[in-house]
């Protein structure tokens, strides 16, 4: 049995069942549009889990498609990045050709988003180092371009306590300290600092780009809804 709502139903695989990201993202979309989310369970956020991971990703893909929901979103960059650029288009498209829904990763929005904000060149904060590594071996194929991208390194199950005020000081700091980009990147959609991307945009006078807000901005997009979002930055007020 597929159940429906009157905007339409996203499909959502998130990398951990780590609470907050899915409430967080919820929160940031209209009435009307639901939610259906499996988790896939990372516990240590180590490459060999990464490396895995794909099978489970593609059973819940055919989950999700057998509700008949109306667009899929993969989440959790570091599975589909170590695929690279050219395996991962390769392997989306066969699934959406199976299941004739259309699916998303999360690296594939990280881009289309940073694309349709014209950053070209970007400076970008993330929570693991070995993340940071394995997503910019990935853009290296995509046209963008990195001045920096740093870690506020904490243990794998601790990013959900990172606070906004932490990321906004440090983003704010390596910004200042590395000039010559035209817009920021914060990666990774275990911390709840969605909130963050604002006050950036507005104090320093740059687009952002936030993985939770990547999500929304596509939902939007795919399921053809233009009720702009305030309090979430440029790309959800903007829509592009």
């Amino acid at each position: 049995m597929a159940f429906t709502m009157w905007r339409g139903v996203v499909g959502l695989v998130r990398p951990t069942r780590r609470p907050g990201a899915i409430e967080e993202l919820i929160r940031m979309l209209p009435e009307g549009i639901g939610v259906l989310p499996f988790m896939v369970n990372f516990r240590a956020g180590v490459r060999e889990e990464f490396s895995k991971a794909i099978p489970q990703y593609e059973q819940y893909t055919a989950d999700l498609a057998e509700q008949k929901v109306d667009l899929i979103l993969l989440a959790g960059t570091p599975p589909f990045c170590l695929l690279g650029v050219k395996g991962e288009a390769e392997l989306i498209k066969s699934w959406e050709k199976r299941h004739g829904i259309p699916i998303w990763t999360e690296p594939q929005l990280h881009v289309a988003a940073m694309k349709a904000m014209r950053i070209k060149k970007f400076v970008g904060v993330s929570y693991s180092k070995l993340q940071i590594g394995i997503v910019l071996d990935y853009m290296k194929d995509t046209g963008l371009e990195c001045v920096t991208m740093q870690s506020i390194e904490v243990p794998f199950e601790d990013v959900g306590q990172i606070s906004t005020e932490a990321v906004y000081a440090y983003t704010k700091k390596l910004w200042r300290e590395n000039p010559g980009a035209d817009g920021i990147y914060v990666h990774g959609g275990g911390w709840q600092t969605v909130k963050v991307v604002e006050l950036l945009e507005r104090d320093l006078q740059v687009p952002v780009v936030h993985a939770q807000a990547c999500n929304a901005w596509m939902i939007h997009k795919q399921l053809m809804v233009r009720e702009t979002i305030p309090g979430y930055g440029r790309l959800l007020a903007e829509l592009p």
